[in-house]
């Protein structure tokens, strides 16, 4: 099982970083095989490999559920956070730069964990989500503590209009002194969507400023449809 290699040498990186620069999300088309992907998302039914499952009505969240995955994490799912991390803290770095913010994120994943468990975030933040008709999630923000990696991965195990219809994922940005700006995000199975989770830096005529990103799923018109969310810092 899980043995998907993960082609990180064979990205385009630098295609990746100006997407992310650009609109606080880059995509990465076929990044999970379809089987890998279903073999993931057959995890959903057993409990082992969980911590905790959420009902999101009973909190406002919107309708669906998710199951946080406990450690040790499935190996894909350690395996892909792992090896995103170090990709992913080079833009990281220079996003608080240019924000004017002074924390600075270690090379390693494991580095990074060690800082948020000594803060009391010991919890892994890694999850399932899964959605059946008339289910949506609310515009939020994965944050969970005091240190934030700024930027996590989605990637979607089922295919739209065969597995499920409506259901698209939703990013909007809040620029200051300016309504929001809403970008749907269309994807097919076993592609993987990088965006911010907080703020990101956009440059204007005076220098950077900080923009304010959510993320969310429209509502299903039928079907099911599972997520997989790697989010780079754990929960209190």
């Amino acid at each position: 099982m899980f043995s998907d290699p993960i082609h990180n040498d064979a990205l385009d990186w630098g295609r990746l970083t100006q997407q992310l620069d650009q609109d606080g999300c880059a995509v990465i088309r076929s990044f999970l095989s379809p089987e890998t992907c279903d073999e993931i998302s057959a995890l959903y039914d057993r409990p082992e490999p969980f911590r905790s499952k959420v009902m999101m009505a009973r909190h406002g969240f919107g309708r669906g559920e998710y199951k946080y995955f406990k450690y040790p994490l499935p190996d894909p799912v350690a395996r892909l956070r792992s090896a995103l991390y170090p990709r992913l803290v080079p833009i990281a770095n220079r996003w608080y730069e240019c924000m004017d913010l002074p924390t600075r994120f270690p090379e390693s994943h494991e580095a990074f964990l060690q800082r948020c468990h000594a803060a009391g975030q010991e919890r892994p933040t890694p999850l399932l989500l899964q959605y059946g008709p008339q289910d949506y999630n609310c515009l939020h923000q994965d944050l969970y503590g005091e240190h934030v990696f700024p930027l996590q991965v989605a990637i979607l195990l089922s295919e739209p209009n065969e597995d499920f219809t409506g259901g698209e994922f939703v990013l909007t940005e809040q620029r200051p002194r300016m309504q929001s700006r809403p970008q749907v995000i269309g994807l097919k199975k076993g592609d993987a969507l990088i965006f911010a989770v907080n703020q990101r830096p956009v440059k204007g005529v005076r220098g950077y400023y900080r923009v304010t990103m959510r993320h969310g799923v429209s509502r299903l018109h039928s079907g099911k449809r599972h997520t997989l969310g790697i989010i780079f810092h754990d929960a209190l």
